[in-house]
């Protein structure tokens, strides 16, 4: 037999059985080994029974990555089906119109990752990702077809497509594997394999897909490990943290979102990470900072971020190497002890109870990149925390809130934010509750009324200040005329 014969069969073996088509091919086979031989003249295949355990296997080179090869990816498939309630939030009529539209044109939709993980814990999914045999350039063939009307086409060569229907977004990516990754980003190559997709993914519980008929179809035990809220890697830890370093930010937020206990961590996993840690420094600052905020408010947020600082992570991401991993843990617990959920405090909040100086809140927000409001809360709360924590009575935050609404002239409600937030950081219960009922009354005078007394123009604003400073000695009771007469002209001669 000719030797383009015997590749082209070899191709034609390889096609059929992952769908892949371009220059790399492997077979995955679900209950068999496939062996190839070429003799010279004749392709010799032999079919040998083997378990669910099997292996992939080089079909032609060029082919896909070494580690890709060396995954260990057949595995028992565990499906169940949800029921007509459950799947009633997600079958939203453009959902149901999504599905018939990929069904018509013969190809799999299926929903994919954090929608299935969310269904399985009880809640209804808003946002959902669909994972479809359909290539791009397939989609937008089929979606021309239909009259839909397509956007964001930037994701198309990491295999996503955006179509509007019924008012809605829905992102459609093709099933992929990952040829290359660089720790931030991959090359992808498309398949029609779905658990080969499902193994390029980060956690267990992120891995599963769901069938609009409500089946469930999982590959790494996922829905098991989130009935045992365990969270763990797909396959090989230290391989899954390689391809994307901030893997590892992802893993402590949903150890946050699903485990029960707040150390019960897999050692392995915590060695893999200490391992890794370097590779958080190609991840941008707003990639990190995007992870890190979620992972402060959530479940076990101190113990997250202490557990972090004692696994290197702290350093890479802009926490400093002292971080005070003790106040950290103090002012959550004062948190608690108060009713208080670590949602209840901005994030910035408990962030500076690990900072112990304006200079180590410098270098935080040159890293992660945050934005100016949250920068500023940031620095406030460093600044003013210890002399707050001093405060005893409600006149003295009403003194604070007033310095910055009128004496500094920040917008009330950010002038608010910041002083319940100093509240609750120090855990002065009583003054938050009293400084939210408390309506900030009109500051009685202005700089006209001030000039019509003989003060200079360019001394106003130290007269302003002057007279603040009297109105709350006051408790804000006096009036204008009150106040003006505490004026001393000679202090504002020329």
């Amino acid at each position: 037999m000719p030797r383009r014969n015997v590749i082209g069969g070899a191709r034609r073996l390889a096609r059929l059985l992952i769908g892949r088509r371009g220059k790399a091919f492997i077979i995955a086979p679900t209950c068999a080994m496939v062996k190839i031989y070429y003799t010279g003249t004749a392709l010799m295949m032999t079919m040998m029974a083997a378990t669910l355990a099997g292996r992939l296997c080089r079909v032609l080179i060029p082919v896909v990555s070494k580690p890709l090869l060396q995954r260990n990816l057949i595995r028992e498939l565990h499906i169940m089906k949800l029921g007509e309630d459950q799947m009633s939030g997600v079958l939203r009529p453009g959902v149901r119109k999504l599905a018939d539209i990929f069904t018509s044109h013969g190809y799999e939709l299926r929903v994919a990752g954090g929608a299935v993980r969310d269904m399985l814990l009880g809640k209804v999914p808003q946002d959902l990702d669909f994972a479809t045999t359909a290539t791009p350039e397939e989609m937008k063939a089929m979606f021309t077809e239909e009259g839909l009307r397509m956007l964001n086409m930037g994701g198309e060569k990491h295999g996503t497509v955006t179509v509007r229907l019924d008012e809605e977004n829905f992102e459609c990516t093709t099933l992929r594997i990952d040829l290359v990754t660089d720790g931030r980003h991959a090359e992808v190559s498309f398949t029609k394999n779905w658990e080969l997709d499902a193994n390029r993914r980060d956690l267990t519980i992120n891995a599963m897909f769901l069938g609009l008929d409500g089946t469930i179809y999982d590959y790494f035990q996922g829905s098991q490990h989130l009935e045992q809220r365990h969270v763990t890697f797909v396959g090989d830890a230290d391989t899954r943290i390689k391809e994307d370093y901030l893997r590892i930010l992802r893993y402590f937020r949903f150890y946050g979102r699903i485990a029960k206990e707040p150390d019960n961590h897999c050692p392995h996993i915590l060695d893999s990470i200490r391992a890794n840690v370097d590779g958080l420094d190609r991840i941008s600052g707003e990639r990190i900072w995007v992870e890190l905020q979620k992972i402060i408010t959530g479940n076990f947020g101190g113990e997250l971020l202490v557990k972090m600082a004692e696994c290197g992570v702290g350093i890479h991401v802009g926490m400093p190497e002292t971080f005070n991993c003790a106040n950290v843990k103090a002012v959550y617990e004062r948190c608690q002890k108060a009713g208080l959920t670590p949602g209840d405090l901005h994030h910035m909040t408990l962030l500076a109870s690990g900072l112990s100086s304006v200079e180590e809140c410098v270098k935080l927000i040159v890293r992660i990149k945050c934005s100016k409001r949250e920068q500023e809360l940031l620095l406030h709360i460093v600044q003013h925390r210890d002399a707050v924590a001093q405060f005893t009575t409600l006149k003295e935050a009403k003194d604070h809130l007033v310095d910055l609404f009128i004496g500094e002239k920040k917008n009330k409600d950010i002038a608010l934010l910041y002083t319940t937030e100093l509240l609750k950081y120090c855990g002065h219960m009583d003054l938050l509750k009293g400084i939210k009922e408390w309506e900030v009354p009109k500051f009685p005078v202005n700089g006209l009324l001030i000039g019509e007394r003989g003060v200079p123009r360019k001394k106003i604003r130290f007269a302003m200040r002057d007279l603040l400073e009297e109105w709350k000695k006051s408790d804000y009771s006096f009036d204008a005329s009150e106040l003006l007469d505490t004026l001393n002209l000679d202090m504002y001669g020329d």
